[in-house]
Protein backbone atom coordinates (compact mmCIF):
# COMPACT_ATOMS: atom_id res chain seq x y z
CA UNK A 1 0.00 0.00 0.00
CA UNK A 2 1.50 3.28 -1.11
CA UNK A 3 0.49 6.68 0.20
CA UNK A 4 1.21 9.40 -2.30
CA UNK A 5 0.24 12.64 -0.61
CA UNK A 6 0.71 16.08 -2.05
CA UNK A 7 2.44 18.82 -0.10
CA UNK A 8 -0.92 20.51 0.54
CA UNK A 9 -2.40 17.30 1.97
CA UNK A 10 0.59 16.80 4.24
CA UNK A 11 0.31 20.39 5.49
CA UNK A 12 -3.43 19.93 6.08
CA UNK A 13 -2.80 16.77 8.13
CA UNK A 14 -0.13 18.53 10.18
CA UNK A 15 -2.39 21.51 10.86
CA UNK A 16 -5.26 19.22 11.87
CA UNK A 17 -2.98 17.33 14.24
CA UNK A 18 -1.67 20.57 15.74
CA UNK A 19 -5.20 21.91 16.25
CA UNK A 20 -6.33 18.63 17.82
CA UNK A 21 -3.41 18.70 20.28
CA UNK A 22 -4.20 22.33 21.18
CA UNK A 23 -7.87 21.46 21.84
CA UNK A 24 -6.84 18.49 23.99
CA UNK A 25 -4.42 20.70 25.94
CA UNK A 26 -7.10 23.36 26.50
CA UNK A 27 -9.57 20.71 27.67
CA UNK A 28 -7.01 19.24 30.05
CA UNK A 29 -6.15 22.68 31.45
CA UNK A 30 -9.85 23.28 32.14
CA UNK A 31 -10.53 20.00 33.95
CA UNK A 32 -7.19 19.23 35.63
CA UNK A 33 -8.05 21.17 38.80
CA UNK A 34 -11.53 19.74 39.25
CA UNK A 35 -12.08 17.41 42.18
CA UNK A 36 -13.72 14.79 39.97
CA UNK A 37 -10.71 14.61 37.65
CA UNK A 38 -8.26 14.38 40.56
CA UNK A 39 -10.23 11.61 42.24
CA UNK A 40 -10.53 9.68 38.98
CA UNK A 41 -6.78 9.83 38.36
CA UNK A 42 -5.95 8.96 41.98
CA UNK A 43 -8.20 5.92 41.82
CA UNK A 44 -6.76 4.89 38.48
CA UNK A 45 -3.19 5.19 39.79
CA UNK A 46 -4.04 3.32 42.99
CA UNK A 47 -5.70 0.51 41.04
CA UNK A 48 -2.68 0.27 38.73
CA UNK A 49 -0.32 0.09 41.69
CA UNK A 50 -2.42 -2.57 43.43
CA UNK A 51 -2.61 -4.67 40.26
CA UNK A 52 1.15 -4.41 39.66
CA UNK A 53 2.46 -4.45 43.22
CA UNK A 54 4.45 -7.64 42.67
CA UNK A 55 6.12 -6.22 39.58
CA UNK A 56 7.16 -3.09 41.50
CA UNK A 57 8.47 -5.22 44.36
CA UNK A 58 10.62 -7.29 41.98
CA UNK A 59 11.88 -4.16 40.27
CA UNK A 60 12.77 -2.64 43.65
CA UNK A 61 14.61 -5.79 44.76
CA UNK A 62 16.56 -5.90 41.49
CA UNK A 63 17.66 -2.27 41.76
CA UNK A 64 18.20 -2.10 45.53
CA UNK A 65 21.93 -2.88 45.49
CA UNK A 66 22.58 -0.62 42.52
CA UNK A 67 20.79 2.30 44.18
CA UNK A 68 22.72 1.73 47.41
CA UNK A 69 26.00 1.69 45.48
CA UNK A 70 25.08 4.82 43.53
CA UNK A 71 24.06 6.72 46.67
CA UNK A 72 27.32 5.78 48.39
CA UNK A 73 29.23 6.92 45.33
CA UNK A 74 27.42 10.28 45.36
CA UNK A 75 28.27 10.77 49.02
CA UNK A 76 31.96 10.07 48.56
CA UNK A 77 32.09 12.10 45.35
CA UNK A 78 30.49 15.09 47.09
CA UNK A 79 33.17 14.92 49.77
CA UNK A 80 35.99 14.35 47.23
CA UNK A 81 36.82 10.94 48.67
CA UNK A 82 36.27 8.65 45.68
CA UNK A 83 39.47 6.71 46.40
CA UNK A 84 38.21 5.97 49.90
CA UNK A 85 34.94 4.74 48.38
CA UNK A 86 36.87 2.39 46.08
CA UNK A 87 38.83 1.02 49.05
CA UNK A 88 35.91 0.71 51.46
CA UNK A 89 33.31 -0.64 49.01
CA UNK A 90 35.10 -2.37 46.12
CA UNK A 91 32.02 -4.52 45.40
CA UNK A 92 29.81 -1.45 45.04
CA UNK A 93 32.33 0.25 42.78
CA UNK A 94 32.56 -2.91 40.67
CA UNK A 95 28.76 -3.10 40.49
CA UNK A 96 28.63 0.47 39.16
CA UNK A 97 31.37 -0.30 36.64
CA UNK A 98 29.64 -3.46 35.43
CA UNK A 99 26.35 -1.63 35.09
CA UNK A 100 28.01 0.97 32.85
CA UNK A 101 27.31 3.81 35.26
CA UNK A 102 30.63 5.57 34.69
CA UNK A 103 30.35 5.31 30.92
CA UNK A 104 26.91 6.92 31.08
CA UNK A 105 28.14 9.72 33.34
CA UNK A 106 31.14 10.59 31.14
CA UNK A 107 30.13 10.00 27.50
CA UNK A 108 33.05 12.10 26.21
CA UNK A 109 35.56 9.74 27.85
CA UNK A 110 35.62 6.61 25.74
CA UNK A 111 37.54 3.49 26.72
Amino acid sequence: MSLDLSEAQINKILIQYKNKREREKERYDQIKDTEEFKNYNRNKAKLHYENNKDMYKVRYENKKELVKARNSYYYYKKNDKIEKFKEKYPERYELLENDGYFKLKNPSESS
